[in-house]
């Protein structure tokens, strides 16, 4: 048997009918459709090394998620007396960070997402929608 590294090396040596093959081969069901060769390889790629390596250890990888580039751990704290500002259909929007929560015109909320919603009219990210880095 090959290493994993030599298999992973061959997948794109493969093509797209070769990929959807042995997608089929490793996961028992067709690869969805939209799959491009190399979303294809990459996800029998991380299947081969699953099996030959194991599982990432769920406590490791909520940790990475929380500490790394993933959600959790990016986006800055934002504290009491700090002041959002967007412009949106040409008024200004005015939030204030309050120890409660999220002050926006005399009234206080438990998110920024309880916000945009209302001056938005539908659902919105709060965050996004003010403009905060992910």
């Amino acid at each position: 048997m090959t290493s994993i590294d030599e298999q992973v090396a061959a997948l794109p040596k493969l093509g797209r009918a070769g990929l959807q093959q042995r997608w089929q081969e490793v996961y028992k069901s067709a690869p969805p459709a939209a799959f491009t060769p190399d979303l294809l390889a990459r996800g029998i790629a991380h299947w081969l090394q699953e099996k030959a390596i194991g599982r990432l250890d769920p406590a490791l990888a909520r940790q990475l998620k929380t500490n790394g580039e993933g959600r959790g751990g990016a986006r800055p704290k934002l504290r009491p007396g700090n002041r959002l500002v967007r412009r949106w259909r040409g008024r200004t929007y005015v939030v204030d960070v309050v120890e409660e929560g999220y002050r926006y015109d005399e009234q206080t909320y438990g998110s920024l997402s309880e916000i945009a919603t209302l001056i938005t009219g539908t659902r919105w990210s709060g965050p996004r929608f003010f403009g905060l880095p992910k």
